[in-house]
């Protein structure tokens, strides 16, 4: 039986690969499991700083499996359903998530990338949310991450009219980080997630945990997030990272002109 999704390792960053391409990547359950396993496998492995997510074939994903939903079978985690969309949407993961959008990614697939950290995109990407032609939503984050992102109005035009746009109105937008050509968008991807898996892994996780707090947060002179201080989320994080291993590890590298060789504690 066919992978749904294939788990490699190219140094310190896992690299996922949708691996459905005669459906475009269209998210099934079996997929969603595999890719909500995958990434607690990699979440899990210490020797995995951060992780890469692509699709094979012409296509990222072409977000849910509408044959699956028409024949009432569901596209949800079986085992997870709090992972949410492609065991993805709504499964944390400590570490850095890098999307390599490597084709279309439309409706879902445009979701998976706004669940990940950063985006890098094939010339021949496209993005959109197109629930809103078929009479839908986009549920699986994109409405709620999508105006965290780029600005209101950008963000309204694209929910709104349901209509794509490619990777270079992505860019100006803000929506991913870099453009690259299709044979090359995930080694581009692969070599951004490296240059974050060369950092002090809890560094990493902490900085990572305290963006994404700060910025459900709204003011950081006010408590918001989770009734918390985002300035007192700052704190915990400067006290677990600066009192950390790899935190005179860095220092005592540094003086000694050498590479650091982190601990992840």
């Amino acid at each position: 039986m066919t992978e749904t999704v294939r788990y490699e390792l190219d140094g310190h960053v896992a690299l996922l690969t949708l691996n459905r391409p005669e459906a475009l990547n269209a998210v099934n359950a079996a997929l969603a499991d595999e890719l909500g396993r995958d990434l607690e496998r990699a979440a899990a492995d210490t020797e995995v700083r951060a992780i890469v997510i692509t699709g094979a074939g012409r296509a990222f994903c072409a977000g849910a499996d509408l044959k699956e939903i028409a024949a009432g079978r569901t596209i949800t985690p079986t085992g997870h359903p709090e992972w949410g969309f492609a065991g993805l949407a709504q499964h944390w993961i400590g570490k850095p998530l890098v999307a390599a959008v490597n084709g279309y990614a439309m409706g879902g697939g445009t979701e998976i990338a706004l669940a990940c950290d950063l985006v890098v995109a094939s010339e021949q990407a496209a993005f959109g949310l197109p629930e809103v032609k078929r009479g839908l939503f986009a549920a699986a984050g994109g409405v709620i991450r999508l105006q965290r992102q780029i600005p209101f109005k950008l963000a309204a035009q694209l929910a709104l009219t349901g209509d794509p746009v490619d990777a270079a109105t992505a860019l100006r937008w803000g929506l991913i980080n870099d453009v690259a050509p299709a044979a090359q968008v995930v080694s581009r991807a692969l070599e951004l997630a490296g240059r974050i898996a060369a950092n002090a892994p809890l560094a990493v996780q902490h900085t990572k945990r305290v963006l994404h707090q700060a910025a459900s947060a709204g003011s950081d002179w006010d408590l918001a997030w989770s009734g918390a201080d985002p300035w007192q989320v700052n704190a915990e994080a400067m006290e677990a990272v600066f009192g950390s291993a790899d935190a005179i590890e860095g220092a005592t590298a540094f003086a000694a002109k050498r590479a650091p060789v982190w601990a992840g504690r």
